[in-house]
């Protein structure tokens, strides 16, 4: 079970806040529970002292006539208007002490007898009877002994300066609970509801606070994996710490992709140089043969007799060489290839050259071509282009896969659509997919998607790639005239 400290400020700071809430709400139920007992207290002492007044004035004459049976019935009077527990204020015990601290009379005579000593009857009388000795004032005073249960009223009987007897009224506790209770179940109530208003809010005010810091740990835990966008970054729009710590944080976010940027831009100037170091030596070595080859076409067709079939083939043959002309020539990323301009018939013969490899695969080949009109661009590197991208599609397919190629134009720009039922290109992939030897499959070197990157670049176009379950999915760009002379 992982401590309160290793808990997430999601709960940390609710919880805190709550129990502050509740410690707060019990200590202020608690200070006004024993505010209103002490003044229970004090009210009970106040009325208790008048009625002892009054009735120390009224015994004075028994007391002087030795009339006990009148003081038994002044003493028993106040206290017989109802049963005890209709009287909040009833004492227990009322008797009147003679000068020598014996009990001249009480309303319990069975239990506290004429001329008997109370301190013997009851244990608390030792110390009450110390209080009335040493007390020198004729004023009514409470007296409350430690551990007990009880309080008592002295009230000394004075008649000419001359100490008559001492008035004493005993007063359980208990009457205090009812009163007590009443009061502790009215704050224990407006507690609750406070409480039921101020958890919530402690709560809510807590996730606000708390939700945008446990956002924050969470994109800076990201970065060992990946840099964090701005969008993982909570918007805490404040100039608090929290605010200046999120805006912090974004900023080196951006400074961190713009390094991780300029690496990666780093690795593709290293990779681009490695190509065009190998580029440049293989060139002279594919370039002296090629030339010879093609000199032997033009030599066969002037001198060689050509039927249509061998006629076909010379055809299709030299326009391949013509095309690794070319190619060498993008490898060498140059800026300007002699072509003639692209004719429906150069889409159709690129669809000639990819149908062995459809067949090898069973797949299903979905061809449309909506070029009718020659076009302002240079046949060579479009086909090249479309080339690469169909050979990309059928290699990624399984067998009896599905390609599908569909080459259309609108007034000022000419399209290619290539798409196949291959497996996903992971995300991770995607953004290197058109660099140098950065291809997934055993059998690639990872030149033919940078080619076509590289001869789109130079047409002023865009690609753009688009993967997912069940369909990867290839658009090219070119605007007409691009790099065409």
């Amino acid at each position: 079970m992982p401590r309160l400290r290793d808990l997430s400020f999601r709960y940390k700071i609710p919880l805190r806040g709550s129990l502050l809430v509740i410690i707060t709400a019990v200590v202020v139920t608690a200070s006004l529970i024993f505010q209103e007992y002490d003044a229970v207290k004090k009210d009970l002492i106040g009325n208790s002292a008048s009625i002892g007044r009054v009735l120390a004035k009224t015994l004075i004459a028994p007391l002087v006539h030795d009339d006990v049976w009148r003081a038994f019935e002044i003493i028993n009077t106040p206290f017989q208007a109802g049963p005890p527990q209709s009287n909040a204020q009833a004492a227990e015990v009322v008797m009147v002490l003679d000068p020598r601290q014996q009990i001249y009379v009480s309303t319990h005579p069975q239990q506290y007898p004429m001329l008997g000593d109370p301190a013997r009857i009851n244990p608390e009388f030792h110390a009450l009877r110390s209080a009335i000795t040493n007390y020198r004032e004729f004023e009514t005073s409470a007296v409350e002994m430690p551990n007990s249960n009880n309080i008592y009223m002295v009230t000394p009987i004075v008649s000419d300066g001359v100490l008559l007897g001492t008035l004493v009224m005993g007063y359980s506790k208990s009457i205090f609970l009812p009163r007590y209770y009443a009061i502790a179940g009215r704050a224990g109530l407006i507690t609750l509801l406070v409480l039921a208003v101020l958890l919530p809010a402690s709560w809510y005010w807590g996730q606000r606070f708390a939700v945008p810091l446990v956002r924050l740990a969470e994109a800076m835990g990201k970065i060992g994996t990946r840099i964090p966008g701005d969008e993982d970054v909570p918007a805490y729009e404040s100039r608090d710490e929290l605010g200046r710590a999120g805006t912090a944080f974004r900023h080196m976010l951006r400074e961190l992709r713009e390094n991780q940027e300029l690496e990666r831009e780093m690795v593709l100037s290293e990779r681009l140089a490695a190509v065009g170091r190998i580029s440049a030596g293989i060139a002279h070595e594919i370039n002296n043969p090629l030339g010879g080859m093609l000199n032997a076409i033009n030599t066969y067709r002037r001198h060689g007799d050509e039927d249509p079939v061998t006629a076909k083939t010379i055809s299709l043959l030299e326009r391949g060489l013509m095309q690794i002309r070319d190619t060498v020539a993008a490898l060498l990323v140059e800026a300007t290839v002699e072509s003639h301009p692209l004719s429906r018939q150069d889409i159709e013969d690129t669809r000639t050259l990819v149908l062995a490899d459809v067949h090898g695969k069973q797949a299903r080949f979905h061809w449309e071509n909506d070029v009718i009109d020659a076009l302002p661009l240079p046949s060579t590197l479009v086909r090249q282009v479309l080339i690469n991208l169909l050979l990309n599609a059928i290699q990624a397919i399984d067998e009896r896969g599905d390609v599908f190629c569909h080459v259309y134009r609108d007034s000022d720009s000419f399209y290619i659509l290539v798409k196949n039922d291959g497996k996903c290109i992971p995300p991770e992939r995607l953004e290197y997919l058109f660099e140098p030897f950065s291809s997934g499959r055993e059998s690639g070197h990872g030149l033919g998607l940078w080619v076509t990157y590289q001869i789109v670049r130079q047409l002023n176009g865009e690609i753009a790639v688009k993967s997912e379950p069940a369909e990867t999915r290839f658009t090219v760009a070119i605007p007409f005239a691009a790099g065409y002379a």
